[in-house]
């Protein structure tokens, strides 16, 4: 059927013709909602599409003081108030869409045991997943699977009206087709349908603009074009529109500044509130001065219970790697889990003394790094409903250098994605009982310090030469998957080493083993089961497990460090030799610290192109055929905690209750009707 070919004429009433129309077999779909535990609690809430959507519990709420639950209440409140930001920057019409739909939805008293009403469903879901219209991981666009047919059938039954532009960017492929490109023979900013740049501002025009503004030798610079977009006038002038109080966002931005000042009455040390204040005189001004002030003294926090990450943070969402994406976590330290791991800490310096690194990359000094291991209590933008299972800011580099760094595990986060998963990967890609047996004793330690080591040792770890440029400046669109790889070989390579056992982070070289089983079947095989067929690796992270993976099975192939070889017809991957693994994490892991130390663009682009983007078709139909006969998604997010406050006659918070809802439609239509400040149309629609 050809797009837009057939429209519904009708009455509301009559009953089209076609697949959409016809009643949903509801005995072969599987909601996916899990079993409760011992406790009665139910882990996943739902399936749908390849996601999973998990409720995760705050451990430790109990023991807050009703000042601390007053913090954490009015951050989350103001980390949600600026949520729709999320929404306008991964697309300048994801708004005007997601509000059409959500009208639908409301609206729509007609047949709901339908096929097409389950695809519409689903469709408006993975957009409220993806804070979007493109996935949250491939970058591709969600193609919805209900007809035009179909959708004027809704629109009329509900009195919407759709723009001509609005339908095409929904119902075409071809229109706004990827939310990030990473071939820079393409065009990355055009080829990205992200809104950080406007109408006309090509990628030349972006970085010429960008480099005219730097201030030349500065040891201190900001951030450039965090927190901005940059649009073309009609002069052909490019100039920024700044996130801030008066400008760009403005009205979702207010309501985040009145909550931050809100939650400075409650704040637990003077650290925190002139961290605090700081946060907010940059939301004010958009003055990136202050954001580096905001965060020196955000570092220096490290007494307080409560803590939170607020702001245009991350740069993998824009292809230029400048401007932040907006999100927040609020959190509640684990002191229990983090004085266990406290100890990565205090041996920082000897981790960077005994990296594989030339002596001339190796920081003299590793200073101010703090690790803890969180309770998240709330999440918004670009963290929710797809988080991180942990952190490392303060993102600039002079920062880190002379400030130091805060690190920190997400642990009921990871503890729910371990609560919702079931063990059929493990059986069905693990090569053998041996390799089976050893992830399942030891695969959660091993991960969780895989991820402790990632983000305490390995982001904080290495420096550039003197006289080098930042990685986006040097070696620019690889910057982002160099960095995550660079810091997932520090855990790799000394998770076999007998320090750990040492420091009693572990008791056995068991645990490193069962990180290189899992890490290498990730990377070469399991991974790919995210791609759809035909597709090639976009996501940063994907692409580090599996240049990292792929390098060292060729580099290791003549001695058979890793085996691939085929069992019963299907396809497996065993680490023959750990030893000589770890050897050759070491070399990688020089060779890539060199690649950013020297800003070495051609090796970086050699690295990550020669083995971590493309994916071998027949490798990639056998994943998919035995991933999906499992039928577990292959990616997950969460429902938030609701909080309900009470306020005493003089407007202070007496006290938060928490409770964990269960339905992931109705949280998405209550955060869309309550934190709904920005308009339909901003400056550039």
């Amino acid at each position: 059927m050809a797009l837009f070919a057939l429209v519904f004429m009708g009455s509301c009433t009559s009953t089209p013709k076609g697949e959409d129309f016809k009643y949903l077999d509801v005995s072969s779909i599987d909601i996916g909602a899990g079993e409760p535990d011992a406790d009665g609690f139910i882990w996943q809430a739902e399936q749908f599409a390849d996601l999973k959507i998990v409720r995760y519990q705050v451990p430790g709420w109990e023991h807050l003081t009703d000042r601390q639950q007053a913090l954490v209440y009015c951050l989350n409140m103001a980390g949600l108030s600026g949520r729709d930001i999320m929404y306008d920057q991964n697309n300048r019409y994801n708004l005007r869409i997601r509000r059409l739909l959500e009208s639908i939805h409301d609206s729509f008293d007609g047949d709901k045991e339908t096929v097409g009403w389950n695809r519409f469903e689903t469709y408006l879901k993975r957009i409220w997943f993806s804070n979007g219209i493109h996935h949250h991981y491939s970058n591709k666009k969600h193609i919805p699977e209900f007809s035009s047919e179909y959708f004027d059938y809704l629109l009329k039954a509900t009195s919407n009206t759709c723009s001509d532009e609005i339908r095409s960017v929904i119902l075409d492929p071809t229109v706004h087709p990827k939310k990030v490109e990473l071939d820079g023979d393409k065009g990355l900013v055009e080829g990205s349908s992200v809104n950080f740049y406007g109408p006309g501002v090509t990628t030349d025009d972006a970085r010429n603009y960008f480099e005219s503004i730097k201030v030349k030798g500065d040891r201190s610079p900001v951030e450039y074009g965090l927190n901005s977009r940059l649009v073309k006038l009609e002069n052909n002038e490019i100039v920024e529109e700044t996130y801030k109080v008066g400008g760009l966002y403005n009205d979702a931005i207010v309501e985040v500044v009145k909550w931050l000042a809100e939650a400075i009455k409650y704040t637990e040390n003077d650290k925190q509130a002139s961290a605090m204040r700081h946060l907010i005189k940059y939301y004010e001004t958009g003055d990136l001065e202050e954001w580096s002030l905001y965060n020196i003294n955000w570092v220096k926090d490290t007494e307080g219970v409560v803590d939170y990450i607020n702001g245009f943070i991350e740069v993998y969402n824009d292809p230029l790697g400048y401007t932040g994406s907006y999100e927040t976590v609020v959190e509640i330290k684990d002191f229990e889990a983090s004085e266990r791991m406290a100890t990565l800490m205090d041996n920082a310096q000897w981790f960077e003394d005994h990296m594989p690194f030339a002596e001339n990359h190796k920081k003299d000094e590793v200073v101010g790094i703090t690790y803890n291991v969180v309770s998240v209590a709330g999440e918004a933008g670009d963290a929710s409903p797809s988080t991180p299972i942990g952190v490392n800011l303060p993102n600039s580099n002079w920062i880190r250098q002379i400030h130091g760094s805060k690190s920190v595990s997400l642990g009921n986060i990871v503890s729910a994605y371990s609560k919702a998963s079931g063990g059929g990967m493990l059986a069905e890609f693990a090569h053998d009982e041996a390799e089976k047996h050893r992830v399942e004793a030891h695969g959660d330690l091993a991960g969780k310090l895989h991820t402790a080591m990632h983000e305490v040792i390995g982001h904080a770890s290495g420096k550039l030469e003197e006289g080098i440029a930042t990685p986006k400046e040097t070696i620019k669109e690889y910057s982002s998957t160099l960095e995550e790889g660079r810091a997932d070989l520090v855990a790799l390579y000394f998770l076999l080493d007998e320090k750990l056992i040492e420091l009693g982070l572990m008791q056995t070289l068991e645990v490193g083993r069962a990180e290189y089983d899992s890490y290498i079947r990730n990377g070469m095989l399991t991974q790919i089961r995210r791609l759809e067929l035909g597709d090639v690796i976009e996501e940063a992270h994907m692409r580090n497990r599996a240049w990292v993976s792929n390098w060292c099975y060729e580099k290791g192939l003549e001695a058979g460090v890793i085996k691939k070889y085929k069992k019963d017809g299907k396809i497996y991957v065993d680490v023959a030799d750990y030893k000589a693994l770890q050897g050759l994490f070491g070399d990688l892991l020089k060779e890539v610290q060199r690649i950013k130390s020297q800003g070495d663009y051609d090796a970086a682009k050699a690295l990550v192109e020669g083995y971590g983007v493309q994916v071998d078709r027949a490798l990639h139909e056998e994943i998919l055929s035995r991933s999906e006969a499992l039928g577990i998604a292959p990616y997950g997010g969460f429902i938030n905690p609701w909080m309900d406050a009470t306020v005493d006659a003089d407007g202070n918070i007496t006290h938060v209750k928490l409770s964990y809802p269960d339905n992931f439609t109705d949280q998405m239509k209550s955060y869309s009707s309550i934190f709904n400040f920005l308009p339909d149309v901003n400056s550039l629609n």
